[in-house]
């Protein structure tokens, strides 16, 4: 007769040997879910594993986890079915996201998930999908919450957040670099006025739950935003935080105020904390991370040195220029040490502009808080996406991090729009 084992002896033998992760699974039992032997490739904090949750996914931008730990991924380029979401699912609970479904007929960047609907975005439109109870899509015909935004091809995506007051923030990037009169044109000054900012440039708010939203229906909640992808809410304060893609080419555009080696490090990528109102100051101004000054922009008249935007608000914290932030992510999870409850996670996608000096970025960095604003210096979190330092240096990057999203046991994801991986990281308590 077979003599039954509680499962409570084996734990101990488990864990001290390393093979026991834990988490919640989706019936909120212990799963085991073990990190690659190279943890993906990439280079944690001690204490960290990682893996490979899914790999080949297409361009894959934001994602947005279920609370039942399945995975919606926007694509950037419609996948060989035609699709522009797929959705993942861990069949086994081994952590791998072995099937896979698509739908949606549209690329873009933008995906989140409130109240039992997942919120999408192409380019130009913003819709919604209602959740069955398991949290799957019951009608791949979506609503159109929002419909016009502008598209000039450059700085196009839509990235999206909700608040808990029903309301939906979209990004509307400037199409420009510094909204000159003939963009990107050596000596060409700025457009008095910018006319760009009616339209781009700046953050819109509408309703979450309304149809067929256009431009008039909405709020320009902040302008002066050169772009921004990453964007999230903070539950700690009620607030908006957002990272704006600084503005390029310093030199190119205007070499007698600027040495080559000051355009690949000026100016910063900027996170904001933002208010309604808010105005962050592009094109005027851009941010100085050495001086911590906003420097008038050379295309009204700037040197470098001038300081200019006494009306435009400062920012919170002051990133590396021509780093890409395209992801942001508040973790409020309990897998995680203490010290990263609440703080901000940032996905940088890596620069292509910082020549002479080498390429950067290609990194997951942690921003600490505190009462709801940064506290402390930031650091990189995950590293090695791009596949080695000379990948790094030379911008040619296996891997580029996108989007963020929380697993319900508190685990990270992090999207790689590169070659669609999808990585996973955990923490061995």
């Amino acid at each position: 007769m077979k003599r039954k084992v509680a499962l409570s002896s084996f734990i101990p033998m488990l864990a001290v040997a390393g093979l026991l992760w834990y988490g919640a699974s989706q019936q909120n039992t212990i799963t085991s879910v073990i990190p690659d032997a190279d943890n993906a490739g990439l280079k944690l904090p001690e204490g960290f594993g990682a893996l490979k949750a899914a790999d080949g996914v297409g361009r894959a931008r934001h994602i947005a986890i279920t609370p039942a730990g399945d995975m919606y991924v926007k694509l950037n380029r419609l996948n060989k079915d035609g699709n522009g979401i797929v959705y993942l699912h861990d069949s086994n609970g081994d952590g791998k996201m072995e099937d896979a479904k698509g739908f949606a007929n549209y690329i873009g960047t933008g995906m989140y998930i409130k109240d039992s609907y997942l919120y999408a975005s192409s380019n130009t439109e913003v819709f919604r999908y209602k959740l069955d109870d398991k949290y799957q899509i019951a009608n791949p015909t979506p609503e159109k919450i929002v419909t016009g935004l502008i598209d000039r091809h450059q700085h196009e995506s839509k990235s999206v957040v909700l608040d808990n007051a029903g309301n939906i923030y979209v990004n509307v990037g400037a199409y420009s670099n510094s909204c000159q009169v003939k963009d990107r044109n050596p000596g060409s000054m700025g457009r008095e006025g910018c006319p760009i900012l009616d339209s781009a440039g700046g953050i819109w708010q509408f309703k979450a739950n309304k149809l067929n939203q256009t431009y008039g229906d909405g709020v320009r909640y902040a302008t002066g935003l050169r772009n921004v992808v990453g964007l999230d809410w903070n539950q700690q304060n009620n607030q908006l935080f957002v990272m704006q893609h600084g503005r390029d080419q310093l030199h190119d555009l205007f070499p007698n105020l600027y040495t080559v080696q000051q355009s690949s490090i000026y100016p910063a990528e900027c996170m904001y904390a933002i208010k309604k109102g808010d105005n962050a100051g592009w094109p005027y101004i851009y941010y100085d991370q050495d001086q911590h000054k906003k420097i008038l922009a050379p295309e009204y008249g700037g040197d470098g040195k001038k300081e200019g935007g006494k009306e435009a608000i400062d920012p919170s914290v002051a990133f590396p220029g021509h780093m890409a932030p395209n992801g942001l992510l508040f973790y409020t999870g309990n897998m995680f040490p203490e010290r990263y409850k609440n703080g901000a996670f940032i996905a940088f996608h890596g620069s292509w502009n910082r020549a002479p000096e080498p390429q950067a970025g290609f990194f997951v960095v942690f921003q600490p808080f505190k009462d709801g604003k940064p506290f402390g210096k930031w650091e990189i979190f995950a590293d090695g996406f791009s596949g080695s330092t000379e990948k790094t240096a030379s911008g040619r990057a296996d891997h580029r991090p996108c989007g963020l999203a929380q697993g319900p046991d508190g685990s990270l994801y992090v999207s790689d729009d590169s070659k669609g991986t999808i990585y996973r990281i955990l923490y061995k308590k």
